[in-house]
């Protein structure tokens, strides 16, 4: 209960000092009337009475909500002793901890390993590591001049199609010669979908010095051996070299990002279907 958002503390006070003197200032009318009038109900009002009587001023006061007791608190014994044991044997957890508990106190109720660990940590007991990520590095970029020395490759985002189902186009062109080599439209990013395209592309094309891509899938795998997926392993056994460019620098395969502008801007230029009056009219 906040009081001193009720009303103004000063007012308060020089009202319930004037009550104080008055033995039924429970039961009497003022009382009622000066609850009316700072907003607040005869219970909220009796209450401040109290606290001003037993406390004085400083019973005006917010006063902290923390519980008693708690129905769950373990023993201070059993958390001494867990902290004990953590200071005797650093290197153990929350597990080892539970096994000498069962072993020390056996007619008590023995905390869960959560508990256990969350009296470690309250009392800065835990060494919290960081996870280790491999993030990914761009590649040293070559130049392309001539054709079939650099394709670069990469997905066109998704497109919804009308029958509510997306569509993949996976896109290769030549560096040098601006050439798009092809536009696969699949249904995923997976991997097999892609080993069929690129198959068949190096049967039709051959083979180039290099290709480029970014860091997304199925191009490189973020788990893998030097973010080598099993296309980029597959690249390099064909005797292909691999440029990634860097993390959030598309402007590095620019010219490929160009082409999928133009290409979306041809590919989903709405269609004007022509007034039904005007059909009628060339009707013979």
């Amino acid at each position: 209960m906040r009081i001193l958002a009720i009303a103004d503390i000063h007012g308060i006070v020089r009202v319930y000092e004037w009550l104080v003197d008055r033995r039924d200032a429970r039961e009497s009318r003022a009382c009622w009337s000066l609850c009316r009038e700072f907003g607040v109900s005869r219970k909220t009002g009796y209450k401040i009475f109290d606290r001003y009587q037993d406390c004085g001023i400083q019973g005006l006061t917010d006063r902290s909500r923390r519980p008693y007791r708690y129905a769950n608190q373990l023993p201070f014994q059993v958390e001494n002793f867990i902290l004990n044991v953590k200071h005797e044997h650093p290197s153990w957890g929350a597990r080892k901890i539970r096994e000498r508990l069962i072993r020390r106190f056996s007619g008590i109720a023995i905390p869960a390993k959560s508990t256990i660990h969350a009296v470690l940590d309250r009392h800065g007991l835990v060494e919290r590591r960081g996870r280790v990520r491999h993030r990914a590095q761009g590649t040293a970029l070559s130049v392309g001049q001539r054709p079939n020395e650099l394709w670069c490759t990469d997905y066109k985002g998704e497109f919804l199609l009308g029958n509510h189902h997306y569509c993949y186009p996976l896109t290769v062109t030549d560096h040098a010669s601006r050439y798009l080599l092809t536009c696969e439209a699949l249904s995923s990013t997976r991997e097999d979908y892609a080993f069929t395209v690129f198959d068949r592309l190096l049967e039709e094309r051959g083979l180039p010095a290099n290709i480029r891509s970014d860091n997304g899938v199925p191009f490189a795998s973020a788990h893998a051996l030097f973010n080598l997926s099993k296309l980029a392993v597959w690249w390099l056994r064909l005797g292909m070299g691999i440029e990634r460019i860097k993390p959030g620098h598309p402007q590095q395969n620019g010219r490929h990002e160009g082409m999928h502008l133009t290409l979306k801007k041809e590919a989903t230029k709405r269609i004007k279907f022509l007034p039904a009056s005007f059909l009628y009219a060339c009707l013979p």
